[in-house]
């Protein structure tokens, strides 16, 4: 991390608190300090913890499904160090380079790297569709802000295998060869056009690896796949039923506290600044004020992102926060080496 990245990251940290401070201080309950019972916060502490473990399963079981050992705690790194490099660089662009650089250090070739984070992000995407489908029909005719919420999320998750499977069809005609007209027109000259086929390339091996994948093991990784999709989207249900036993769990009650954070957990994936800059709890609060009980509402955001993200950063700094921050210096090294020679030619 460059120090202009540095500081781009502690603005952006900054935004996110004092955009926090602004809707506690118009939300602040008339009962004193926002908080929640202590049941609150056991089922969400837990919800992560079976998030964060079924993600590990999901990349160890990927990694077993195509023959390739991997430990249970490789994996947790893998995870808590993308976490956190995630946390940390605009538009989540840490992420792959540092679970990439965990798989490394733990012996694993770079072909087989590339295997397993592909397998990983196309079953993301697999388990994030299945639990879009699930929830369309769990909550048919809630009215039509739950069908563009479902339309959002179910169409990155499209848009995404979307993208892969126009970069499999290129890579069965231009994984080599001089780059396209098409591709020069874009800014795609020989250097970056390079870079290009080397993915083609590499998608187009994980694809055929994984016909002779192990059928048990992918079916387990997409289990826990699911899961973790599903546990990321259960910490504001639970805050807010547990945190207010009054609240009536209804299915017109439950839509929003599903859907809004699973819109801004895989949507907020486009706002450059690290960790949203401060739009997550923006709108956090625009969206779900009339959802949530006036008393706990300012709780359930702070507490809410505590267990969704800044403990992800703790837990994966400690982790393997140095691999994190030396695959995001190792990218930016690489890339600035790349836009000299290309500028050079």
């Amino acid at each position: 991390m460059t120090p202009l990245r540095w500081l781009i990251t502690v603005v952006s940290f900054l935004a996110m608190f004092g955009a926090s401070a602004w809707v506690v201080s118009h939300n602040w309950p008339e009962g004193g300090l926002p908080w929640l019972a202590w049941q609150a916060h056991a089922a969400a502490l837990m919800a992560l913890v079976v998030e964060v473990c079924t993600r590990a399963l999901k990349i160890q079981a990927s990694a077993l499904a195509v023959g390739l050992p991997l430990r249970f705690s490789t994996a947790l790194r893998v995870c808590l160090g993308g976490d956190f490099a995630a946390a940390i660089t605009p538009a989540r662009s840490g992420a792959e380079p540092a679970r990439f650089l965990v798989l490394a250090e733990s012996g694993m070739p770079t072909a087989g790297r590339v295997l397993v984070l592909f397998l990983e992000l196309f079953l993301e995407m697999c388990s994030l569709a299945l639990v879009c489908a699930g929830l369309a029909l769990m909550f048919a005719n809630r009215g039509a802000s739950v069908r563009g919420l479902l339309a959002l999320v179910g169409g990155y998750s499209t848009a995404v295998l979307g993208a892969g499977a126009i970069g499999l069809l290129l890579a069965r005609r231009n994984a080599h060869g001089p780059s396209p007209s098409w591709a020069r027109a874009i800014g795609l000259h020989a250097g970056r056009w390079r870079v290009v086929q080397r993915t083609l390339r590499q998608l187009r091996t994980s694809v055929q690896s994984l016909r002779s994948a192990h059928r048990g093991y992918l079916l387990a990784a997409f289990a826990g796949s699911v899961l973790h999709v599903v546990c990321k989207v259960a910490a504001l249900p639970l805050l807010v039923f547990l945190g207010d036993r009054t609240f009536a769990v209804t299915m017109d009650s439950l839509a929003p506290l599903v859907l809004w954070p699973l819109a801004l957990f895989y949507g907020g994936v486009v706002v450059p600044a690290p960790g949203g800059g401060g739009f997550i709890e923006g709108a956090f609060a625009e969206m779900l004020k009339s959802s949530i009980p006036a008393g706990i509402f300012a709780a359930s955001l702070i507490w809410w992102r505590f267990y969704t993200f800044y403990l992800y950063i703790v837990i994966g700094g400690l982790a393997a926060g140095d691999a994190a921050l030396r695959a995001i210096q190792r990218r930016d090294r690489v890339s600035l080496v790349s836009d000299r020679v290309v500028s050079s030619r």
